[in-house]
């Protein structure tokens, strides 16, 4: 199967769970806590399938930062003449 096929049959698999657990309100009431708590986890199943769904439907889309080559060559020491060394502490005195 491929990836399309998995996804329509999930899809119907919670379509048949939300028409079922539709029938279960009318004939037991809304009112139980424990259909109430069925009803939500059926709803936030649909939720997380639909943001699976989007996410699958994009498949070019970067799963990582791209990489950033950095020189070999050694940087210019210019660059840090305003700055102490950072944790050696300053220039002219001792480390504790």
């Amino acid at each position: 199967m491929s990836v399309h096929d998995d996804l329509t049959a999930i899809q119907r698999s919670l379509d048949d769970l939300a028409r079922s657990v539709g029938r279960l309100e009318q004939r037991l009431g809304s009112g139980g806590l424990d259909l109430r708590r069925v009803r939500t986890d059926a709803d936030h199943l649909r939720e997380s399938f639909a943001l699976l769904r989007a996410a699958a439907a994009v498949p070019d889309a970067p799963r990582r930062p791209d990489l950033v080559p950095i020189p070999d060559t050694p940087y210019d020491g210019s660059l840090w003449t305003d700055s102490d060394d950072e944790g050696l502490g300053a220039r002219d005195r001792r480390a504790p």
